[in-house]
């Protein structure tokens, strides 16, 4: 198995959040990028202000490392029509995979026709421009039944509107990273969560996020069924070391 072709590189903090100047945390974005292109990773997750960068060191290297971004991240309460603007304006400057951030929200309150429209017209848009699109329901908010049912709701969006030809090409994927939960409880993928995820939207792939941080849990994922793995882990899990990284 090359795990390296099962992971989604990723490093998503704004200046802010790393407590670091815009300058300096372009240069970590940087070294994360040449990291993906040295270590023939899948993929190189960052945010949208950061695809065209990569995609110029990507070109440079002449490597076949793919470029995703996130988008509404990381509520995900962001209106249609500017998660539509933002996934139009990654994939100009050349995004191959857009990882949406579900309204995760508006399904709590049961606003059950506005998410299926969100999934719709955002799926649409990703495939008719040969995207992957990952849809991010993030665990951590939800209760189990709601696990359950946002994931169905997403196949049964998916199937009812798109060619099976399409289906491994949209993806249920776990978190954000970013949820802040109480007590220190997981706010990504876990073991329970992903087995949930991959019985209810099958027969879409399904992508574990957020708190991978070992080669044994990588493993733990795949053999359950995911087909991408995003951690900003991902050099340390290649090497089989345990990371220290805070997501």
């Amino acid at each position: 198995m090359n795990i390296k072709q099962y992971l989604d590189s990723t490093y998503l903090k704004t200046p802010a959040q790393a407590g670091l100047s815009v300058v300096e945390n372009t240069e970590i974005v940087k070294k994360f990028i040449q990291e993906a292109i040295d270590e023939s990773f899948k993929l190189i997750m960052i945010r949208p202000d950061m695809v065209s960068l990569a995609k110029k060191m990507i070109a440079k290297a002449n490597s076949k490392v793919l470029i995703g971004t996130v988008i509404g991240f990381h509520e995900g309460t962001n209106l249609l029509q500017e998660k539509l603007d933002e996934a139009n304006k990654a994939i100009t400057d050349g995004a191959d995979d857009l990882d949406f951030v579900c309204n995760y929200e508006a399904f709590k309150k049961g606003e059950i026709d506005l998410v299926k429209n969100e999934i719709l017209q955002a799926t649409k848009l990703g495939l008719q421009h040969h995207k992957t699109v990952k849809w991010i329901i993030e665990v951590a908010a939800l209760n189990s039944d709601q696990i359950i049912q946002i994931s169905a709701l997403i196949k049964n969006v998916v199937m009812s509107n798109f060619n099976e030809d399409y289906y491994n090409s949209v993806y249920v994927k776990s978190s954000t990273g970013f949820y802040k939960t109480e007590n220190n409880l997981p706010n990504g993928a876990t073991v329970s969560s992903i087995i949930m995820m991959l019985e209810n939207c099958s027969p879409l792939p399904v992508k574990a996020a957020g708190g991978v941080k070992s080669y044994d849990e990588a493993i733990e994922m795949i053999r359950l069924g995911v087909k991408r793995i995003g951690t900003s882990s991902a050099k340390a899990i290649a090497n089989e070391e345990i990371s220290t990284s805070d997501y």
